[in-house]
């Protein structure tokens, strides 16, 4: 099977559940909104595929609740970064794993940030070790695609919409397809 019917299977099984135990949308329909969101500003394929793709690792943990119920992160951007390195390069996989840390960022260094953020982001966010101190965020922010990242943490809260259109999933193939290494 190639690489995009591989992940779309897994986004199509995995998309039915809700997104998170508070938000009423499914994962699927969370990973459409934000790549529609990232589109829509102009954004390059890499971080369409980013947007789209960069809760994957929840999809692949079957442990994933179960963590979240015992309070523990079960470190969803580790996950899809290290799934999805199997066929894109760092212009993708990094801003999928930068996208946790931007919320840390963004949540230490723009004030009125943490009250934008959903139900669920403010649990997660909690277990995930909490807004940055000021050096973590000026170390995070030197990273390489942080930038990146922090533009898929803002779709990313922007996609949690009930009931918003978006195009399906073969919609952003030729995305996909334009990013995957040769």
């Amino acid at each position: 099977m190639d690489p995009i019917e591989r992940i779309f299977e897994v986004m199509a099984r995995g998309g039915k559940r809700l997104y998170g135990t508070r938000e009423q949308v499914t994962q699927l329909a969370h990973g459409l909104q934000c790549a529609t969101l990232a589109e829509r500003e102009g954004a390059s394929p890499a971080l369409v595929a980013a947007a789209l793709l960069h809760d994957i690792g929840h999809l692949l943990n079957p442990d994933e609740w179960a963590a979240l119920a015992r309070g523990e992160d079960a470190k969803h951007e580790i996950r899809g970064r290290d799934y999805l390195a199997q066929w894109f390069d760092d212009d993708v996989v990094m801003p999928v794993y930068w996208h946790v840390a931007a919320k840390r960022y963004l949540t230490a260094t723009e004030p009125d940030y943490f009250d934008r953020l959903s139900p669920g982001s403010v649990r997660t966010l909690e277990l995930q070790g909490g807004p940055f101190t000021a050096d973590e965020a000026a170390g995070f922010a030197a990273e390489p695609y942080a930038d990146d990242g922090v533009r898929v943490r803002r779709w990313d809260e922007g996609g949690k919409v009930v009931g918003a259109a978006t195009p399906d999933l073969n919609h952003f193939r030729p995305h996909l397809e334009s990013c995957l290494r040769t």
